[in-house]
């Protein structure tokens, strides 16, 4: 291939792949405005990453194979929508966390959760599952691992609310699951499960409006005690005295003089520069470039001195 056509097809082969960078679009309803706040939503992520570390520890003890857990995302949406992005078989498990909210729903795709169960049975975890509800022995095998999942979650939310969960139900079919009313508005979690070298998308789902008030009083600040308030106005008034000590450069100087490129190039020793300044006007005292005083020129003993005749604020 000519040099010339590398360089032309060049361009064209990077494009796409810069265009794959850019961020989606998000789609805004005006009819249901964004209520999680962007502080809420950091707290949420940070408790559901511990969530998450402590699921890996659950998972991989309890398959005795490599596991993983990580969070993929945190967003706000209706229950119907929620419903509406599961499949219309999986593993659904109603939980009661009083007094944090009334009900919420940690979902395990089918096929993860008959994953977990052949491991847990000595099984080798084999790709094939069957994708049905569970029998008695394997609901209990199952049920005990999700108990042990929402014991961590407990204390991996403890920052935000205490609260002690405990399993309500079991569903197989979305659609059955009434935790919420459908326009009700819901914290969804996307969580992967990582099994050896196969993913699964878990779901967590918990009411907003349950959440909120232990949101808000977790992010206020926390009150001072009187210790602590003597403490800081100690520090503030010897920061304000450490301040008057500080150096800073004063310069004194003239009225800036304007000269042109031909008349600063033709200069030359023995020549009188005219200064704009005149010589009944007083001296500017200027630091870091701001003009905060007028000086007059003077002698303090054997050495130059400047006089000040004014500061900015009278002349204001």
């Amino acid at each position: 291939m000519p040099p010339t056509e590398e360089l032309t097809a060049h361009p064209e082969a990077v494009e796409p792949a810069r265009a794959d960078r850019r961020p989606e679009p998000q789609p805004y309803d005006f009819r249901q405005p964004i209520q999680l706040s962007r502080e809420h939503s950091r707290m949420l992520q940070l408790a559901l990453d511990g969530f998450c570390r402590q699921a890996t520890t659950v998972f991989t003890s309890s398959l005795r194979t490599v596991c993983v857990v990580t969070l993929t995302s945190v967003d706000q949406r209706t229950y119907a929508e929620y419903i509406d992005s599961l499949d219309s078989s999986t593993y659904l498990t109603i939980f009661s966390a009083d007094p944090l909210f009334a009900q919420g729903v940690f979902e395990v795709p089918l096929v993860a959760i008959m994953t977990c169960v052949d491991h847990m049975l000595g099984g080798p975890g084999r790709i094939d599952q069957p994708e049905r509800p569970l029998t008695e022995i394997e609901a209990g095998v199952a049920g005990g691992m999700v108990e042990r999942l929402l014991g961590e979650m407990r204390y991996s939310m403890a920052t935000i609310g205490s609260f002690q969960p405990k399993v309500r139900g079991v569903e197989y079919s979305p659609q059955f699951a009434q935790v919420a009313g459908a326009a009700d508005v819901m914290v969804a979690a996307a969580l992967e499960l990582k099994i050896n070298e196969r993913s699964f998308r878990m779901t967590l789902c918990m009411p907003f409006s349950g959440l909120l008030p232990h949101l808000v009083r977790a992010g206020a600040p926390a009150e001072l005690s009187d210790h602590e308030r003597v403490k800081r106005e100690r520090a503030a008034a010897e920061l304000k005295q450490q301040f008057q000590r500080v150096p800073v450069d004063v310069a004194v100087r003239l009225r800036p003089t304007n000269l042109g490129p031909v008349d600063l190039a033709a200069l030359k020793p023995g020549d009188a520069l005219r200064l704009a300044h005149p010589a009944a006007a007083p001296l500017e005292v200027v630091v870091d470039g701001i003009n905060f005083a007028h000086a007059t020129a003077g002698a303090s003993g054997h050495r130059l001195a400047a006089l000040i005749v004014g500061t900015s604020k009278e002349n204001a």
